[in-house]
């Protein structure tokens, strides 16, 4: 018979499942970052028990393997002393006319809507071990932010 008219399964039609992406770079991380991580590993590991379904099973499998390394990966930055634009830092700066606040924190803990933007982000990369006072070309544009403010938050 020719393989036009024999019937496929509908398993090679089902897209891979990957594994989640890590990113790229060291595993920086605040204090509070690494609590994130080490809770959503717990919640994983008591999830893991009460599924039944293998689709769920597979995909918390394949969450716990990303943040089980993400933990064994995670490097604690250290305090940064506000002297400069540095990971774990809240830079209040200018850009465009405008004040924008923001704290820099490791690739998992971001989350721009509350102001928590990855050490990686190009806007960080830019700014990063700049004084306050001074300014910085970002988009091409020299000059394009200001440092307006830097301080170290409280503990986590």
């Amino acid at each position: 018979m020719s393989v036009a008219f024999r019937r496929e399964s509908d398993e090679e039609h089902l897209e891979p499942k990957f594994e989640i992406p890590i990113p790229p770079g060291p595993n920086l991380v605040t204090a509070r970052g690494l609590a994130q991580i080490k809770a959503k590993v717990v919640e994983l590991e008591k999830l893991l028990p009460t599924l039944s379904d293998e689709d769920a099973i597979k995909a918390a499998r394949r969450e716990l393997r990303y943040w089980g390394t993400r933990q064994a990966t995670a490097q604690l930055a250290p305090v940064p002393a506000g002297d400069i634009v540095a990971f774990g830092c809240t830079v209040t700066y200018r850009q465009a006319g405008k004040d924008r606040t923001i704290r820099i924190v490791g690739d998992d803990e971001a989350d721009p809507a509350a102001g928590l933007i990855a050490f990686s982000a190009p806007l960080v990369r830019a700014m990063m071990e700049a004084e306050q006072g001074e300014s910085v070309a970002f988009g091409g544009k020299p000059d394009a932010i200001e440092i307006v403010a830097i301080t170290v938050p409280d503990a986590d």
